[in-house]
């Protein structure tokens, strides 16, 4: 597979634009860009069990997120608090991205 460019990034808040948790907002904790996948903070968790072992000597039922499409998630600027569309400029010979709204660096 080839890699594919995300309009977002690690670190990014978002704001999820469909699913169960429409409407919730959190961090990217990881990208995965040949999958086209994001894993967001407090977003689309599941629960798995979990055999014992060295890391957890009793096992049990672990709660994690896992990856949502990163389609289906959109970017909160940070100057505004509003879920935006991403432009690119040229900011001293370097490209930028620019919230749509306000027109503000992200």
């Amino acid at each position: 597979m080839s890699l594919v460019k995300l309009h977002v990034k690690k670190g990014d808040t978002v704001q999820v634009l469909s699913g169960k948790d429409k409407g919730k907002q959190g961090k990217i904790i990881s990208a995965m860009p040949n999958a086209g996948k994001v894993v967001v903070e407090g977003v689309n968790k599941v629960k798995r069990h979990s055999k014992p072992s060295v890391k957890t000597p009793n096992g049990g039922i672990v709660t994690k997120e896992m990856p949502l499409n990163a389609c289906k998630v959109q970017l909160v600027c940070p100057s505004c608090n509003k879920p935006t569309r991403i432009a690119h400029k040229q900011v001293n010979g370097k490209n930028a991205r620019v919230c749509k709204k306000c027109g503000e660096l992200i």
